[in-house]
């Protein structure tokens, strides 16, 4: 009652409710994530009876949904058994597996799990053509969004502005593609979450707040502590945490944030502060259409560190084991 009687006062903040055109765009990509997770369990079902079958072929090939693996899995359900034939389906670099795949396809395929894995593979299709459709779908939305698209360099706005050399202001979706870890498909479901217009979040500490990904400080008396980070929302979470563990992989600015913070805190809590850097700078990217992303660089913690400091912390530990220091500049 008492949270009623505040609202008609005035006196709480109302929640991020994002326009009509965002939220439409919000359950498409929605829904694509979710069918993008459906098909996933599917590939690991198929993986889990393939192994039933002693055919270890995941062993060899990174993904199942590789054209190989695909071309492999279809003459298995028509009937071949061969291994040397079903390894002299393998394309590109797979090739060079041979004797790998012969031995990963020696297994006895039932005609029990042939069918099942017909089934298997006709139900990841028919997801692969849903999801191509969502997304071409949401690739139509965002184009309608006037606050979406670029601007040419005589001023001409519309969907297909914005892509040419010197344009002023790319689309949205292209100048979030450019952050390190951030796709296509993942700067449209961070638009469809977080929406266009960040006059809704003061400052970029008010949208990884309100997204959770900025650790909670509890204090009690003169002690405090870290807390959780929250639950947030958990389809923005997710792709922020996607997008941080493949910058991660990189040899980026990002990516060396990443391995920092990972060899001090650890690995959840490096990727959680990576997911909170790329937020930070999608919020400066909407909030300036103009911005564009730059890359540090791998190197720009070390440019920045005090070489003295770093020097007589270095003297110090060898000190503390037992060692005399003398240093000679380098020539």
């Amino acid at each position: 009652m008492w949270l009623a009687k505040l609202t008609e006062r005035g006196m709480l903040r109302p929640s991020f409710v994002p326009p009509a055109e965002i939220r439409q765009l919000r359950d498409y990509t929605r829904l694509r994530a979710d069918l993008t997770r459906e098909r996933t369990r599917h590939y690991s079902r198929l993986e889990k009876l393939l192994e039933d079958a002693l055919i270890k072929v995941s062993a060899v090939a990174s993904k199942l949904d590789a054209r190989s693996v695909r071309d492999m899995l279809e003459a298995l359900i028509g009937g071949e058994r061969d291994p040397q034939v079903l390894a002299s389906l393998a394309r590109g670099r797979m090739r060079a597996k041979h004797d790998r795949l012969v031995q990963a396809l020696t297994g006895r395929l039932a005609p029990g799990h042939a069918e099942l894995a017909r089934m298997l593979l006709d139900q990841i299709d028919a997801l692969t053509g849903q999801i191509g459709k969502l997304t071409t779908r949401i690739e139509e939305l965002i184009a309608g969004i006037p606050a979406a698209q670029g601007v040419d360099p005589d001023g001409t706005t519309g969907p297909a502005a914005g892509r040419g050399d010197g344009a002023p202001v790319l689309p949205v979706v292209d100048r979030l593609d450019e952050v390190t870890g951030i796709g296509r498909e993942a700067a449209q479901a961070i638009i469809a979450e977080v929406g266009l217009h960040m006059s809704v979040f003061p400052t970029a500490g008010h949208l990884v707040s309100w997204a959770k990904v900025s650790p909670q400080t509890i204090q009690s008396g003169a002690r405090s502590r870290a807390g959780r980070t929250g639950k947030g929302n958990p389809y923005l979470k997710g792709i922020l945490g996607e997008a941080a563990a493949a910058a991660g992989k990189t040899d980026t600015f990002l990516g060396e944030r990443y391995r920092r913070l990972a060899r001090r805190r650890g690995k959840l809590k490096a990727l959680v502060a990576t997911a909170r850097s790329i937020l930070v700078i999608v919020w400066h990217l909407l909030a300036d259409r103009t911005a564009r992303y730059q890359d540090l660089g791998a190197g720009y913690y070390a440019s920045r560190i005090d070489k003295n400091r770093k020097t007589r912390t270095h003297i110090r530990q060898l000190e503390a084991l037992g060692y005399t220091v003398t240093l000679t500049q380098a020539a």
